[in-house]
């Protein structure tokens, strides 16, 4: 049931998992502890009217809770969704906090503390997933603090793809209401002030600004930026403190503030005296105090800007860089400033970045990878993503590339409108990987000083994770690159099975080391390999292509299934000393089996492997009782091979661990799957229709692990193929064969390989007879080669050599070499087998 599952769904469900929930068992608590009255239902009722009326009309429901999880509004906009909505109590009073409803718009963005997203089966419970819901935090802009979630539900399937915009919208307006409440409450303050403190200035004179300071009268005049954002962040300092309190501050010129601050029934003012003299260190004479700042103990407009720089930054560090692609993480840069930094924001990078290279330096081409918001006129150009960015010299993108350092822009735009753009290069390991823009509309505040000291910030973060990424994408190219060069390009040439293969490599293009083989061995057999080695990236491609060679390498000894995987589990143990500390071939499995078409027979052992599946010609499936070995580099432990007959048009299915094993799925219940996934596959169906019929079924999308799948439909050579004799032990017996094999080449349409095969057959026959042991057996098989074969019951091999001018023998070998394709040994229970291959005529 894992399917592609974003992380913050994934994150709930253990949550709720670990909490004990049943997904199958619903009950939501119900409270009629809900002011409906409160800060938050007052500052959000305009903004649900609004939604309200905007929703008219779709069958799409808003729903406000606080920091609970408790339902305190809801609006219906059409009647068809009430009764689902009641049937699950999503309705005042009942409690949708995530570990009593399980993962869910509203408790989930509770627990994520930002925005969420959930849709039919992401649900934890099963009565949620006819709902697609989307749920935004409200947080309050002076505390930071989560008030409550805003929630938009509809029906699965009907949810509109411009709800989590919407959601954001509306949230963001409802913020501004508690900020503008934090407004009237500090004119109040100003008000009180001016009425007890009698300082002669009319009310009507003074107004607060954004910021909360006294306009008007506000700073001395004379005072640089940095003196007024001196006072103004020192004052606020004094009103968080909320106690009477007088200080004295340096600033430029040799100056000196004086500032006191003044305790007010639910707030504090600051007043302000800055003497002309520049040593004037003692109370102030001539120059008189002045209001500078008003507000509640911990609230100020300033601090409200301060902590919203920095939370922009907290959620940036979490939010940029959760993958290592480097598109994406592009992309979570623009997300994390628009709107909250930003109207619009891009990200242009150096087209090399992308393939995982380094850049060629300022002047190579530059590509356009992500863009949010809606551009204002004129915005850092009309190019879409993707698209090359030819930059103009003294646009601030080129300036910032140019000298490697922030630019603030505030000249008129193209249509001579004023503009606020900061361009930053994204530099990172004394890498120049290319350039962010953040741009604001005119009707928004300009950049200041603070907000390009957040945009570097910003930019050095991001940076940072954009060049992880790349790196990555360098590695995993060159992963990719071994593992394609590693992995067989096509299936060899043989007729014992047809064969079809899958690999499907792991979520996020992750290079592991899974490799299959199909290998022919001499008499017609055919060896079926799947392998699987422990881990990801470029040492398990490079271990996958060691143990691939060497068992290509042992089997061309003709090894019996057990003793080839002892004989590579040796070899992975001594491999393993050789590498000492680092990563080793310890751990990797391995499946080998040698199918024979002539015997209709398999022979298989596996080191810690699944079994395979076989699927009979009936439609039957089973998994054949084979020991299980352990896995390759553990050492000692030997091996054991299982024989079985294999009747014609069967299947046997090789494969991975990655197609029954998962987060949430047992190897049994994966084996399970898959036999139940095989019966249902029709009669007689071809290897590639039953490939991609298991793909289809049983492979998680996207899956954890690589998944190697190879699927042979077994035939076998038909008694007109092969002919066998059994020779006498008596060299006069050589002449009778070899007419019997005269005839049957003639049967066979294969005259011109008559006399080669005679000769071949006389010497080899001659061997056996005089050098080997009884019985004596030759068989002659008519497949993709025509293969002679000489059996007897001697472990002696003979060997090619070169024989000296005076000698009388030991040239019948080589002869042999030169008259056929190949030629080997092989060694059986009973002795050994000679054989040769020669090409059929076209």
């Amino acid at each position: 049931m894992v399917e592609s599952v974003r992380v913050p769904i994934l994150a709930s469900w253990e949550r709720c998992q670990t909490a004990g929930l049943d997904p199958e068992r619903f009950e939501v608590p119900y409270t009629d502890d809900v002011d409906p009255a409160g800060a938050l239902v007052r500052a959000a009722r305009p903004v649900l009217d609004r939604l309200a009326a905007t929703l008219s009309g779709t069958r799409t429901a808003v729903l406000l809770t606080d920091d609970r999880g408790l339902v305190i509004d809801r609006r219906a906009a059409e009647p068809p969704l009430l009764p689902a909505l009641d049937r699950v109590r999503l309705a005042p009073g009942f409690s949708y906090h995530e570990l009593d409803a399980g993962t869910n718009g509203i408790g989930t963005a509770l627990a994520a503390r930002q925005p969420v997203r959930v849709s039919g089966e992401e649900h934890f419970s099963a009565a949620l997933r006819g709902f697609t819901c989307f749920g935004v935090p409200v947080r309050h802009p002076a505390s930071g603090r989560v008030e409550g979630v805003l929630d938009l539900t509809s029906l699965y399937g009907e949810a509109h793809p411009l709800m989590a915009e919407l959601a954001r919208g509306c949230a963001l307006a409802i913020e501004q209401r508690l900020l503008e409440e934090c407004a009237e409450r500090e004119r109040a303050l100003l008000q009180r002030y001016l009425t007890t403190e009698h300082r002669g200035v009319a009310a009507g004179s003074l107004r607060l600004d954004g910021a909360g300071r006294v306009q008007s009268v506000g700073p001395p005049a004379g005072l640089t930026d940095g003196d007024e954002s001196a006072l103004t962040e020192t004052a606020a300092g004094l009103i968080a403190a909320g106690r009477q309190e007088a200080l004295e501050l340096p600033l430029s010129h040799g100056r000196t503030a004086h500032l006191l601050c003044r305790p007010l029934a639910g707030g504090a003012v600051v007043e302000v005296s800055v003497p002309e003299d520049a040593g004037s260190r003692g109370a102030p004479g001539g120059a008189a105090r002045r209001p500078l700042l008003v507000g509640e103990p911990g609230v100020g407009r300033l601090a409200v800007a301060a902590r919203r720089r920095l939370e922009l930054l907290s959620d940036a560090a979490l939010r940029i860089g959760t993958t290592l692609d480097v598109v994406r993480t592009a992309r979570e840069i623009v997300e994390a400033a628009v709107p909250r930094f930003a109207d619009h924001a891009t990200v242009d990078l150096y087209c090399p970045v992308l393939h995982g290279t380094a850049p060629g330096g300022p002047g190579a081409e530059l590509c356009r990878v992500a863009a949010s918001g809606a551009a204002p006129s004129g915005a850092c150009g009309p190019y879409a993503r993707g698209e090359p960015i030819p930059l103009h010299p003294d646009s601030p993108q080129a300036r910032a590339l140019c000298g490697s350092t922030a630019v603030r822009d505030t000249s008129p735009g193209p249509d001579g409108e004023p503009r606020a753009v900061i361009a930053v290069p994204l530099r990172a390991r004394d890498t120049l990987l290319g350039v962010a823009t953040f741009q604001r509309a005119a009707r928004s505040e300009p950049f200041a000083d603070d907000d390009l000291t957040l945009a570097r910030d910003l930019a050095a973060r991001a940076a940072v994770c954009i060049d992880n990424a790349r790196l990555f994408t360098r590695e995993h190219h060159l992963a990719l690159e071994l593992q394609r060069s590693l992995l067989p390009h096509g299936v060899p040439e043989q007729h014992a099975v047809d064969v079809a293969h899958r690999y499907l490599p792991a979520a996020r293009g992750r290079v592991g080391g899974d490799w299959f083989d199909v290998i022919p061995l001499s008499g017609a057999r055919v060896a079926l390999v799947v392998g699987d080695v422990v881990g990801h990236g470029i040492h398990a491609a490079a271990a996958m292509g060691r143990l691939r060679t060497a068992v290509h390498n042992f089997s061309t000894l003709d090894l019996p299934p057990d003793e080839l995987l002892g004989r590579l589990d040796d070899l992975v143990v001594r491999l393993d000393d050789e590498s000492g500390t680092g990563p080793g071939l310890a751990g990797a499995t391995c499946l080998y089996a040698v199918y024979d078409p002539v015997a209709r027979r398999c022979q298989l052992a596996r080191a810690g492997h699944p079994p395979p599946a076989l699927l009979a010609p009936d439609g039957r499936v089973r998994f054949p009782d084979l020991p299980a070995g352990p896995p390759l580099g553990l050492g000692g432990v030997p091996f054991e091979a299982a024989d079985f007959a294999v009747p014609e048009g069967s299947g046997l299915v090789l494969y991975t661990d990655g197609l029954i094993e998962g987060r949430h799925l047992d190897p049994d219940t994966g084996m399970r799957r898959l036999g139940r996934a095989l019966a249902v596959v029709p009669q007689g169906c071809p290897p590639e229709e039953v490939c991609a019929a298991l793909e289809d079924s049983l492979r998680p999308a996207p899956s954890a692990d690589d998944v190697v799948l190879l699927v042979a439909r077994t035939r076998s050579l038909d008694e007109r193929q092969v002919a066998c004799w059994d020779v006498p032990d008596d060299p006069a017996a050589v002449s009778a064969l070899r007419s019997a094999i005269t005839r049957r080449l003639r049967a066979w349409g294969l005259d011109e390989l008559s006399f080669t095969t005679e000769l071949i057959a006389s010497e080899l026959i001659t061997n056996a007879i005089r050098h080997g042991a009884g019985p004596v057996q030759a068989r002659l098989l008519r497949d993709r080669a025509l293969v002679f074969e000489v059996a007897d019951a001697s472990g002696t091999s003979p060997r090619l050599r070169r024989a000296a001018t005076t000698d009388e023998g030991g040239r019948g070998i080589f002869l042999v070499a030169q008259l056929c394709r190949r030629w080997g040994t092989r060694y059986t229970e009973r002795g050994k087998v000679i054989w040769t291959e020669q090409q059929l005529p076209a």
